[in-house]
């Protein structure tokens, strides 16, 4: 059984790495459906629920210590691959699209959470709150709306057991919808041709990058620290609510910053990607050390209201492709950008055609950038319901 911080920290960093390893080198089909990243969690939640290691004194102030200081570098460092000015460039039909998914998915918690919140324990609001944030975003929206929430590491089995499974069951049926693209924009009198136009006029996302080495990663983790340095002392002088706590304020002004700085050379830093995901990892094994399975009672009726959820976003998107003519490559990647992130968006956009992924990777950055807040005002909402 482990009591000290090394050992502790040590084995969450190397089954981390594992999982890592195996999903690139193999390309093993379970991670398809299972991100490393999920796996990761639920692998140290049964570490954890055998007790392979102990809440002592000392490993709780580690857990606080790295939690704490390395979630605003890693908001930094994730945001500082976002340029809002190659996103401008997919044009206002596409960024309508985005909006419109974000909107949809947002109503689509309000209204579930609505019909669902007496079967769930108080806190509910703050999961589904750090949930929307990964639909809006991605995993690091998610990570960061729970430490602003103060989230009980405990109830975040639930997020990412809905973020595992509906997900999943969500990119099959996209995926399987590319066949019908032609039908669909016929029915909704969708003009097909704008694609053609933005996969020729969209830059190289990957332009100008400079290469990973000693120097540059040194520099990016240097710059991310002092940012979450910054971040904690500014937030020291913030006025706080129920709402609003330090915690909130941090991730606020690293979040502020992120964006900020993807629109300076910085931007062209590709160490940047590596640091934010090693230390995203790193929070995720983290917060699930703290978690135990016997914890995750109310699994069924949590990813029911997942599926409710999607279902709504799907409908209110139906909707407004019949009213603005929007077509179904664009619905479709704008929905995985929201709710898939990065891993999954390309993917679908590369199904209609190779030169349409820059697309899927730029609207994903737009989740990036703005999934935090969306999540945080969605959250408010889910609150005063909860109330």
């Amino acid at each position: 059984m482990i009591e000290t911080s090394f050992p502790y920290i040590t084995l969450l960093i190397f089954i981390a790495s594992i999982l890592v390893y195996i999903e690139h080198k193999t390309k093993a089909k379970i991670f398809e459906y299972l991100p490393a990243i999920v796996i990761l969690y639920f692998t140290i939640m049964t570490l954890s629920s055998l007790e392979v290691w102990t809440k002592t004194n000392e490993i709780n102030s580690t857990y606080k210590a790295f939690k704490s200081n390395l979630l605003p570098s890693m908001i930094f460092l994730m945001l500082l691959q976002s340029d809002i000015r190659k996103i401008l460039k997919l044009g206002k039909k596409i960024l309508l699209t985005f909006f419109l998914a974000t909107f949809s998915i947002s109503i689509g918690f309000v209204i579930s959470f609505a019909i669902f919140h007496n079967y769930f324990n108080n806190s509910a609001w703050k999961a589904f709150g750090a949930l929307s944030g990964s639909w809006m975003g991605g995993t690091g929206n998610m990570v960061a709306i729970q430490g602003a929430l103060n989230l009980p590491d405990s109830d975040m089995g639930y997020v990412l057991l809905i973020d595992s499974i509906d997900y999943a069951i969500w990119v099959m049926i996209l995926l399987a919808l590319v066949p019908f693209a032609t039908k669909f924009n016929s029915w909704v009198k969708a003009d097909g041709s704008i694609l053609d136009t933005l996969s020729n006029s969209l830059d190289n996302i990957n332009q100008n990058k400079t290469p990973i080495d000693f120097p540059s990663i040194f520099i990016m983790l240097g710059l991310a620290l002092m940012v979450s340095l910054i971040s904690q002392q500014i937030a020291l002088f913030m006025p706080t609510t129920d709402f609003l706590t330090k915690t909130t304020w941090i991730v606020i002004f690293a979040t502020a910053l992120g964006i900020i700085a993807g629109v300076t050379p910085l931007n062209s830093q590709t160490s940047a990607t590596p640091l934010a995901n090693i230390m995203l990892y790193f929070i995720v094994a983290l917060i699930a050390s703290r978690a135990n399975f016997g914890e995750l009672t109310q699994a069924p009726v949590y990813i029911l209201t997942g599926f409710v959820i999607i279902s709504i976003h799907a409908i209110i998107m139906v909707i407004f492709a019949k009213i603005f003519k929007l077509d179904l490559f664009s619905l479709g990647v704008a929905s995985l950008a929201n709710i898939g992130g990065v891993a999954s968006a390309p993917i679908l956009a590369g199904a209609y055609h190779k030169a349409l992924i820059p697309i899927g990777v730029l609207m994903a950055m737009m989740g990036y950038i703005i999934g935090t807040f969306m999540g945080l005002g969605v959250a408010k909402i889910l609150e005063t319901i909860a109330t």
